[in-house]
């Protein structure tokens, strides 16, 4: 329970009690980050549900406000971060860490984000008026699947959040997911997509960068999100 509780606290920004946690017991709160993925889809889900009532862009526009609001943005950070080291490295691998690193967002980040919001809400836009209820709740989830690929299969890139996960997720836990993933698909077929564009993900950050880090987590759990509402128009 305490893992689940860190994992909440560590993804959202939902209000819970503070506690003290070894950095052994946060490590093993990533074997429920997919949990915490279907939390936030049912406060997505909800939000569109409701406000989608009248209009379907109002009711995209508040999915989108509570899909960034409850996870604190955490991972558009990332995705303006790796969007800000492609960009400026240039080929070099020792810039493109630095970069990496910098906590300051540039033009690069600041593009990275705003198209990847406005492609959310289009896309949000186009569920809702199609009414499917299902792929909002599931992707967040299916999303978060890609942790505990990525952190299994990739060498870290530094000896940062990412290595402190590598050994926290075991094979049981991406069996028990993934047979998670298969039954998602009785209510969805489309979300069996995920493996692939999990797996697609992974191979270009290794090409890209070399391997698997913080940012590298937050961009592709982003883009996945992204990703899969796009399947939801097919």
């Amino acid at each position: 329970m305490k893992s689940l509780l860190l994992a909440i606290q560590f993804l959202t920004r939902l209000p819970l009690p503070a506690f003290v946690a070894s950095d052994a017991e946060f490590a093993a709160s990533m074997r429920w980050f997919p949990l915490v993925g279907l939390l936030i889809g049912a406060l997505v889900a909800g939000a569109a549900v409701l406000a989608g009532r009248g209009d379907a862009w109002v009711g995209a526009l508040a999915a989108l406000v509570v899909w960034v609001g409850v996870s604190g943005a955490l991972h558009l950070d990332g995705l303006a971060d790796l969007a800000d080291a492609r960009g400026a490295a240039h080929g070099d691998p020792a810039r493109l860490l630095a970069v990496l690193a910098d906590p300051h967002v540039g033009s690069f980040g600041v593009v990275a984000i705003g198209l990847q919001l406005i492609a959310k809400l289009v896309l949000l836009h186009a569920a809702i008026a199609a009414a499917a209820w299902w792929p909002l709740l599931l992707i967040p989830f299916a999303a978060r699947i890609g942790p505990l690929v990525w952190t299994r299969w990739l060498p870290p890139l530094h000896a940062g959040l990412a290595a402190r996960f590598r050994d926290a997720v075991r094979r049981v836990d991406l069996v028990l997911w993934g047979l998670a993933l298969i039954a998602a698909a009785f209510h969805w077929p489309m979300i069996l997509a995920t493996p692939l564009l999990l797996g697609g993900w992974g191979l270009y950050v290794r090409r890209a960068i070399g391997g698997i880090s913080g940012d590298g987590h937050g961009a592709g759990i982003e883009l996945i999100e992204t990703l899969l509402l796009a399947v939801v128009l097919l």
